[in-house]
């Protein structure tokens, strides 16, 4: 039998994930929960544009938490431990883009106690943080002996991403440098993004300072930008990077990069993908060093990537590829080195019809 699966939110990773479970020969799709009540009642397949499936979307926890079901890929904005705690205690394994592949004791304690009384187990997964920021470099880490650096770094243009309040309001787009600086961004990202760094520098056993150091920069438009959320006015913030580092002595040891840019033009200073574009870079030093570009993950054009972000498809991917280890993995938070190692599936039209 299939297992059973709930997408807890409809938003740009939702409604991928929920293409990725339709075509998973593992998995079905039997329960959704939506934020608003414009989506509650609907059939799932016209939340996410396809023909209707059978599947009616609902605004009601509690629907949820009584749905028979063994996963949920849980996959809202910002995250909530109370509902991931409830879903746990209900008897759900949860897998998630928003976090929890590394937690510290203390964020891990009461999912921990809820997943354990559910008999249950909590998965984080993704793309940045989530694989490419430490898995895989991690992975490729198995080449060299005598590490001494590890580097991962984004560099994506932001005009792809089809959430203006979320770019806006979230990210601090188009407003100023001060309240981008200020805002609520770096937090947001520390809660992924430090476990990356923390994990990274256990497995290889660096003596590393505990404290990771975050920095982050603003780049401001020197001219109008046009994008999502309208015209990005001159002085106004165009772009944002973001560090995570942790120090031996002080020595740089684990290195994490996000470059978000609106755009190469009209920038100050004058941030660019340079020569490569847009990209995910990977790189390892050690005997020997290794250094990974990985294309793809990126659309094309700043049309193509409002249409479907193949960042935003690979991160529910690797969540909805998760689903079947979570759910045969002992109870607790399982981290990628708890489960075997994970793959894709053929497409349908191209897999052996007795598996």
């Amino acid at each position: 039998m299939n297992l059973r699966v709930i997408q807890w939110a409809t938003g740009s990773v939702g409604v991928a994930a929920i293409k990725g479970v339709l075509e998973h020969p593992e998995l079905e799709l039997v329960g959704c929960w939506v934020y608003s009540d414009a989506k509650n009642g609907k059939d799932v397949g016209e939340i996410i544009g396809t023909a209707p499936f059978g599947v009616t979307a609902t605004n009601s926890i509690d629907e949820i938490l009584a749905l028979d079901a063994d996963a949920v890929i849980y996959a809202p904005l910002m995250p909530n431990v109370d509902e991931v705690a409830a879903l746990l205690r209900s008897g759900k394994n949860v897998v998630s883009p928003l976090g929890w592949f590394y937690p510290s004791e203390k964020e891990a304690a009461p999912l921990e106690v809820a997943a354990q009384a559910g008999n249950a187990t909590l998965h984080g997964a993704g793309i940045g943080p989530g694989a490419a920021t430490e898995l895989f470099p991690l992975l490729m880490s198995v080449m060299s002996t005598g590490v001494t650096f590890v580097r991962a770094e984004e560099f994506s243009d932001l005009r792809t991403y089809g959430a203006p309040d979320v770019l806006r309001y979230v990210m601090g787009f188009g407003g100023t440098p001060d309240s981008a600086l200020t805002g609520p961004m770096q937090k947001l990202l520390d809660g992924g993004f430090i476990q990356s760094v923390r994990l990274i520098v256990d497995r290889l056993g660096f003596a590393a300072d505990p404290k990771i150091h975050t920095s982050q920069e603003v780049a401001v438009a020197t001219a109008p930008i046009d994008s999502p959320i309208g015209t990005i006015e001159r002085g106004q913030v165009a772009g944002r990077r973001f560090h995570w580092e942790a120090l031996v002595g002080g020595t740089v040891v684990v290195r994490i990069t996000v470059n978000w840019l609106m755009g190469e033009e009209n920038l100050d200073p004058p941030w660019s993908f340079g020569p490569a574009g847009e990209r995910y870079e990977m790189e390892i030093l050690g005997n020997p060093d290794t250094f990974v570009t990985v294309k793809g993950w990126q659309p094309e054009s700043v049309e193509a990537g409002l249409q479907s972000n193949p960042g935003i498809v690979a991160t529910a991917a690797h969540c909805v590829n998760a689903v079947p280890a979570t759910c045969a993995a002992p109870a607790g938070i399982q981290s990628f080195f708890d489960l075997p190692l994970i793959t894709g599936r053929a497409a349908p039209s191209l897999a052996r019809t007795d598996s």
